[in-house]
């Protein structure tokens, strides 16, 4: 059943009139571009619908292929065709001949408009749902994905649909609701900047709270900092911990084992209005704002943050795709401001999710620009922290060197 299914529907099509309205001439095409396109045609039947009003009518027609099949239809009064090409997989991987099957059919009708679509059609293992497509969609507009092995891990907690991919590119990969939260190959290009950046302009950090952050990935880059004494975490979703715990050892590397790792699930809202105590860091490692952390992107969950810090702390978090997502952005950057004396945007592309993104890392005292190149370098031998694919002393200020369209979402 694994194949490639295409479809277009064409418009203002400028070819030869024939093509919308004689079976036998759109049936020659049809033949030639099958040819072309080295598919095998088994049967065919074109028919030609009469006039109707004084207009012509159009035709209809199929191609039955050992590999599937190709269909039309033609309307002559609006110059239009609708098209579909299915190809299996099933021996041989026959897309690039359906791909070229649908382009030289799109040429000879010459639309001035078109609309197309590619869908990926079956498994080569439907128990395990092999070789699914894993789209992810930035806006209305955008979308990206990628190809997974194989189906781990699908479950429904309380909250989300949790579900974890092995994938050809960056070995297993954690989706939370559709969105990409992290992976094996990856993660570093999120969890180190998300927390060095704040961690490494800190003198001694002693205590950090994570909020959401299930996967563990924020809670072990904390936990590399030898002054670190405790860290919090605060998931909502117990699942996310179970779903962690089991399949992505390389993200955590036993964070959750360590015994200055204590987990508490339940609301982070909640949570942080109830703290009694206060953290040197506090990390907001959490879905975007239109899930339900919804509210713990607002002033009012800033403004509680704030109060527990301790004096010189800072608070870190993603803030979204400058890119994709500028207006969630701006809002964002302008609801800290409003909130923290000191707001750093920074930014960086994160691979696994297909943008550049941005971070921030604010506080009313700590400025990370404020710690000279130097001084992180000094921090981080001091500190022993050698195992790091992003972060560095370079790194550091060129990670919050900030192109002219973010700087322009600036309040």
């Amino acid at each position: 059943m694994q194949g490639l299914h295409l479809t277009a529907d064409l418009y203002g099509c400028n070819c030869p009139k024939d093509l919308l309205i004689d079976a036998q001439a759109l049936a020659q095409l049809c033949r030639r571009a099958v040819g072309e396109a080295t598919l095998t045609i088994v049967d065919d039947k074109f028919f030609t619908f009469p006039d109707y009003e004084g207009q012509p009518g159009g035709v209809t027609g199929a191609v039955l292929l050992a590999e599937s099949h190709l269909a039309l239809h033609t309307w002559p009064e609006r110059a239009g065709v609708t098209l579909d090409v299915y190809v299996c997989n099933f021996s041989t991987d026959n897309s690039w001949k359906a791909e070229k099957l649908m382009d030289d059919l799109i040429i000879a009708f010459a639309p001035t408009e078109q609309n197309t679509n590619r869908i990926l059609r079956g498994s080569a293992d439907p128990s395990s749902k092999a070789d699914e497509l894993l789209l992810e969609w930035l806006n209305h507009d955008s979308a990206f994905g990628y190809r997974a092995e194989r189906r781990l891990e699908t479950i429904r907690s309380q909250y989300q649909t949790v579900e974890v991919f092995e994938t050809p590119q960056f070995g297993k990969l954690f989706r939370l609701d559709g969105y990409y939260m992290t992976s094996e190959k990856d993660e570093f290009f999120y969890h180190e900047p998300i927390v060095h950046c704040a961690a490494l302009a800190h003198p001694a950090p002693r205590s950090a709270l994570v909020i959401g952050g299930g996967d563990g990935g924020s809670s072990e880059e904390l936990l590399k900092h030898p002054s670190i004494e405790r860290v919090v975490m605060a998931e909502l979703d117990a699942d996310v911990i179970a779903i962690s715990r089991r399949y992505l050892g390389t993200v955590h590397r036993g964070a959750f084992d360590d015994p200055r790792l204590q987990v508490h699930v339940g609301d982070g809202f909640e949570f942080t209005a109830r703290l009694g105590e206060r953290f040197d860091l506090i990390v907001l490692d959490l879905t975007d704002p239109d899930t339900p952390a919804a509210k713990l992107y607002t002033p009012e969950f800033f403004t509680m943050a704030k109060r527990a810090l301790n004096p010189g702390g800072a608070i870190s978090l993603h803030i979204g795709s400058p890119i994709f997502q500028p207006e969630r952005v701006r809002k964002l950057l302008a609801d800290l401001g409003s909130v923290f004396k000191v707001v750093r945007p920074l930014g960086l592309y994160i691979p696994l999710y297909g943008a550049y993104w941005g971070l921030a890392v604010v506080s009313d005292a700590l400025d990370p620009l404020a710690v000279s190149e130097e001084q992180i370098a000094q921090r981080l031998s001091q500190r022993a922290i050698t195992d790091l694919q992003l972060y560095n002393p370079e790194m550091h200020r060129a990670l919050f060197a900030l192109p002219n369209f973010y700087k322009a979402l600036l309040p």
